[in-house]
């Protein structure tokens, strides 16, 4: 692999591990909390960047969302492009193309990162010196806390600016092969990676909308006449057309006028809600532990904020892209297997999952990693190779829970409720081992045909199977998937769930049930959750959707049901 391909992969997994608080602090241009989501999805395609260069070049338009990932992919399109020139020459073109692409371009932006890193590289002959690179990158990301009137309300740095900071922190030391211990993330930004307590969001009534516009005419002319049609407009030139987003209160009519442009070929809008103040941005006890799990658990993304629950992503693979699995949308991901399109997991590298201890224990001092089990992944031997040689005062603390999907999240759930209340650590510790030994999972197939595709089944007993309407009931143990039953149709699939549940409760006081869905969400809310409902009237219910990755080897139409008290 060459050392350019090494260091952006470097780069993005130092950033993705720091995705959570750059969501925390995101408040320029709109105070939406997802800066961070924005930048792991639209950066994705660099983790393949050492088998595609070319490929990860192209795919960073393609995948770009947001402000922030669509402007940082203007950059890195032009930066990743390395032939003939040398790399302060490939950051001068990177900057230009970043500014251009933006309508109103702002101080105090990763604008201003991007700057700072070509007049670094510039003043540079010869060996490049990594601390020099980072002293002054810090320096720029510090900068941008009083150049918008937005930061110094909110008492932040800018949020992209602080993802570029981390980008070529994790670059930069991997390109130049200089390994030193370095001041910490939150050493080095202090109280500006903390949000005031006076700070409050303010919903703009706004769509953040991204969209293709393929058309003759002249990009350059185009570019303007799109950038007064909303606000926090970038646009992208390609070959083929233009690559828009755009602020609107109004996407129907933006529709409407971009059609007049030209044919919009790609289209998504969204609402943008201001960030929701709980989760992280509360006040959790002090010394309160924090949990850590895994995305493969079903756990949203909204559900582990709630709780301070740390979540380590696997990553959906699928026509030659890999996105994490918590940002994945699962209406995509049934859509695709429906076509017979194939889809297939990855888990993050051994130095990501690293990285993302090393970057919990900074911020959180105390965490407790609730692994998938190990009849399942490998995440529990990596948790314990790292505290080995790297966790001398035991800051990690890593139980095997022999669970995945729901039975996780019910055990990370309440752990974390229990964490939330101050709970001493080893309290909290007891109980998720207790839960670990109790909770109960049920998972209900639709078809066979998935499992064989992962190699769970055997062909023979997948069409037989299916040819006689059987639907196993399987549920994650210690040891691995044990089959518990076979039922022909759903209504006895409902039967199924309605009785063990019934069986763990009379009436439900201090139960979680948790439901999952797949592609079927509202035949669980109007049949399956009124049952169980009815059954244990006093539980506390939660709909959530399929962990992606149990989704992907178990396919559409299936569900499942976990709960413990």
């Amino acid at each position: 692999m060459i050392p350019l391909c090494s260091a952006c992969i470097a780069g993005f997994e130092n950033l993705t591990v720091w995705a959570d608080l750059l969501d925390r602090i995101n408040v320029f241009p709109v105070a939406d909390g997802d800066t961070g989501c924005n930048l792991r999805i639209s950066l994705a395609p660099m983790r393949d960047c050492g088998t595609d260069m070319g490929g990860s070049v192209k795919r960073l338009s393609e995948s770009a969302c947001g402000n922030s990932g669509n402007i940082a992919a203007a950059f890195f399109q032009e930066f990743l492009d390395h032939e003939g020139e040398g790399l302060g020459e490939q950051a001068q073109r990177g900057r230009d193309r970043a500014w251009q692409a933006i309508a109103d371009p702002s101080p105090g932006t990763m604008l201003g990162v991007f700057d700072a890193l070509c007049l670094l590289l510039a003043g540079q002959d010869g060996e490049l010196d990594f601390l020099l690179i980072r002293e002054g990158l810090q320096k720029a990301v510090l900068a941008t806390a009083s150049q918008l009137p937005e930061l110094q309300e909110a008492g932040v740095v800018d949020s992209g600016a602080l993802g570029m900071f981390l980008f070529f922190d994790g670059f930069f030391q991997k390109l130049t092969g200089q390994k030193m211990d370095t001041s910490p993330l939150l050493e080095l930004f202090g109280d500006t990676l903390q949000l005031k307590t006076s700070f409050k969001p303010r919903a703009t009534g706004e769509y953040c909308v991204e969209a293709r516009l393929t058309t003759e005419g002249s990009k350059t002319d185009l570019s303007r006449r799109i950038a007064s049609l909303g606000d926090s407009a970038v646009v992208i030139p390609g070959n083929s057309g233009l690559k828009i987003h755009l602020h609107t209160r109004n996407p129907e009519q933006l529709r409407k006028d971009l059609s007049s442009l030209g044919e919009v070929v790609d289209w998504s809008d969204e609402a943008m809600d201001p960030m929701i103040l709980t989760g992280e941005n509360r006040n959790f006890p002090k010394n309160c532990v924090r949990i850590m799990s895994d995305a493969a658990g079903s756990i949203p993304l909204d559900l582990a904020r709630k709780h301070g629950i740390v979540l380590l992503d696997s990553y959906i693979l699928t026509r030659d892209k890999a996105v994490p699995e918590s940002l994945f949308s699962a209406e995509l991901l049934y859509s695709l297997m429906r076509e017979g399109i194939r889809v297939s997991t990855a888990q993050a590298s051994s130095h990501e999952r690293h990285l993302h201890y090393q970057a919990a224990t900074e911020q959180y001092g105390k965490v407790l990693y609730l692994s998938t089990g190990s009849a399942f992944t490998g995440n529990y031997s990596t948790a314990m190779a790292w505290k080995e040689t790297n966790d001398p005062e035991n800051h990690l603390e890593v139980i095997d829970t022999g669970a995945a999907s729901g039975r996780l999240a019910v055990i990370a759930i309440l752990s974390a409720r229990l964490a939330e209340q101050g709970a001493p650590v080893a309290e909290v510790i007891s109980f998720a081992e207790e839960l670990s030994r109790k909770a109960e999972e049920y998972v209900f197939l639709h078809e066979l045909k998935y499992l064989v595709a992962g190699g769970r089944v055997t062909k023979t007993k997948a069409f037989f199977g299916d040819l006689l309407h059987m639907k196993p009931v399987i549920s994650p143990v210690f040891e691995g998937v044990r089959k518990v039953g076979v039922v022909r149709n759903r209504e006895a699939q409902l039967e199924f769930g309605i009785e063990k549940v019934g069986s763990a409760d009379s009436d439900g006081a201090g139960l979680l049930v948790l439901l999952q869905y797949s592609d079927n969400k509202e035949w669980l809310f109007e049949c399956v959750e009124p049952g169980i409902r009815r059954t244990v009237p006093e539980a506390e219910i939660l709909m959530v959707p399929l962990s992606l990755t149990s989704g992907v080897h178990m396919g559409p139409g299936t569900w499942s049901i976990a709960f413990s008290s």
